[in-house]
């Protein structure tokens, strides 16, 4: 198998999840062996998409390397693994990637549109030499991952929700990832907003980019201060525990989700990996710590 690229550079734009700030990117195509590289272009300063660069994962993971920050990158890394891309150039003058639709969705589209160029270099796949293994005790939370010849992924949620309920979601080389994984949308339950409004997060979030369980009794009152706030028609809860607004593009999208997640979180071990993963209750703190791992693993033995 050969390395990959885009055709041509591709844009996009919108708000970003966390900062609520306007974003424009650019991915552009980049000469095999260059890895995927953020390149922060009002500071010029390129940060590569690696794990040792990881500087913050709460409800995102962000990049950072002296004064360039780069936030939410992992849903445009998911799609750029989930395509097979092995080289691209990221140019950006603001902090944060724009979340979009809260999924990969657009930015596969933009980067098929672009196309996508086989290059004349074999790819380099990362081959760990033995099992790692990480929990977290606090959450319950684990990654494993084990050596293998053909890659694949498996994930259960369980958050103890009576709305979301435990989801299990596989897959490999014969799952496409454009229309099965990429259209998923982040989530979140409705009495996580304003603790995150509080911090300073999710200051770009919005009913119309995220799913939004509601796991607690709310008062339409509520709902109402909700859609006022973000610009948003009245909304009302569903029977299956969801605000109105969003229709689930899959009865599993919240775990497809925490997948997207997780391919974008572990392309930060450095490119593709050939082996099996295995992951309960997976979130950008672990998955990165995972990808740490993983990097440190192949560093260590050359």
């Amino acid at each position: 198998m050969f390395q990959r690229t885009l055709r041509n550079s591709c844009r996009f734009e919108g708000k970003g999840l966390h900062s609520g700030k306007f974003s424009q990117i650019s991915v552009c195509p980049a000469p095999p062996d260059t890895g995927i590289v953020f390149v922060r272009t009002d500071l010029g300063i390129e940060v590569p998409a690696r794990s040792d660069f990881v500087v913050d994962t709460r409800r995102s993971t962000t990049l950072g390397k002296g004064r360039a920050r780069i936030g939410t990158v992992e849903h445009l890394l998911s799609a750029l693994s989930g395509l097979g891309i092995d080289n691209a150039r990221i140019e950006l003058a603001s902090r944060e990637v724009p979340i979009l639709d809260g999924s990969a969705a657009p930015f596969t589209d933009g980067i098929l549109a672009a196309g996508i160029e086989q290059q004349d270099a074999p790819r380099r796949w990362l081959e760990i030499p033995h099992e790692i293994f990480i929990k977290n005790a606090g959450t319950g939370s684990w990654i494993r991952v084990t050596p293998a010849d053909e890659p694949s992924l498996e994930l259960t949620v369980d958050y103890g929700s009576r709305v979301i309920g435990v989801q299990t979601v596989r897959i490999d080389r014969t799952v496409d990832y454009a229309s099965q994984i990429a259209p998923c949308r982040t989530f979140c339950f409705l009495h996580e907003i304003w603790p995150q409004l509080a911090l300073g997060l999710a200051r770009g979030g919005d009913v119309n980019n995220a799913i939004i369980a509601v796991e607690r009794p709310v008062s339409q009152r509520r709902l109402d201060t909700l859609a006022r706030m973000f610009g948003s028609p009245r909304m009302s809860v569903t029977p299956e525990g969801y605000l109105s607004n969003l229709e689930l593009r899959f009865p599993d999208e919240c775990a497809r989700h925490k997948m997207l997640d997780l391919i974008g979180d572990l392309r930060l071990c450095g490119g593709f990996l050939k082996a099996r993963i295995t992951a309960f209750k997976p979130g950008h703190a672990i998955n990165t710590a995972a990808a740490a791992q993983i990097f440190k693993s192949l560093n260590h033995n050359g």
